[in-house]
């Protein structure tokens, strides 16, 4: 190839990633700039493994706009969908679709804007990193309660569970024990946050977590042979997955819809995926 034509195309490559990088950019621009001039509050609360997320985007459009103000709280996804349906936040977020009933009663307008995984976890220092179905609900209703059973230490199995209006725990209910019994026994923790500590601080714990919410401090187990991870769940492999929804009592109006728009832009799903989500279409 001549010379001449290696510069003309290479200058063509340069104004190519330049133009893309330029657009990026505009649209950026043209998403977080439309809480300019903006003024007021947008309270949210509800599924716990949200808040991560919930707290990026907030604190991108605090920064841009300080003339608005978010406040994010927990408390589960029963709780959020019940305080967005009484009026007394703008978004109720949960880890499970409301029902008919609660969409019917509150008048509820639903916002998928992420899938998530609920992966089994034990803490980093257990062996046992496999567990079937039949001994995972064995183990949760109680009639496993040694570790030495499943080919680790000599000690009693600790187990964590969260309280029923979580929808973490709907969805392992569901999907990973086949709606089984969770024994009485089982300590009960309040957030996807205080699951991870837990399980962290007790060598002999199992719990579950959002994928999204796993680190080093505590150790994915396989289920029936698939690791909890985000690829697995984006293909399938892994069955025990769930939609993240933002609800809203009637049709957003205002920061509330821009919040939500921006939950769905270029911006808001790099902001999921970088927190261990898979962004919605």
């Amino acid at each position: 190839m001549k010379p001449e034509k290696r510069t003309h195309r290479f200058v063509i490559m340069i104004m190519a990633i330049f133009f893309i990088f330029h657009m990026a950019t505009l649209i950026y621009a043209a998403s977080i700039d439309t809480f300019t001039g903006e003024k007021g509050d947008i309270r949210i609360s509800g599924g716990t493994a949200h808040i991560p997320v919930m707290k990026e985007v907030a604190e991108e459009i605090m920064t841009h706009n300080p003339d608005i103000h978010i406040s994010i709280a927990g408390g589960g996804s029963g709780v959020g969908i019940k305080q967005v349906g009484e009026g007394l936040v703008d978004i109720g977020n949960s880890g499970r679709k409301p029902t008919d009933e609660e969409i019917g009663s509150y008048g509820l307008n639903l916002f998928k804007w992420a899938i998530d995984g609920v992966g089994i976890v034990t803490n980093p220092k257990n062996k046992v990193k496999a567990l079937s179905t039949d001994q995972l609900k064995h183990i949760f209703s109680g009639q496993i309660t040694n570790w030495k059973s499943l080919g680790g230490e000599d000690k009693p199995i600790n187990i964590y569970t969260r309280d029923e209006s979580s929808g973490t725990r709907e969805v392992f209910w569901k999907n990973a024990i086949s709606k089984g019994d969770i024994s009485s026994k089982a300590n009960v923790v309040v957030s996807n946050g205080a699951m991870k500590s837990a399980i962290a601080n007790d060598p002999y714990g199992i719990g579950y977590i959002s994928v999204g919410h796993m680190d080093d401090t505590v150790q994915p187990v396989a289920l029936d042979g698939v690791s909890p991870t985000i690829e697995t769940v984006k293909t399938g492999r892994y069955k025990v997955a769930r939609g993240l929804y933002s609800n809203t009592k009637g049709t957003p109006e205002g920061i509330v819809k821009k919040f939500i728009d921006y939950l769905f832009t270029a911006e808001g799903k790099a902001i999921t995926a970088e927190k261990g989500f898979i962004p919605a279409d």
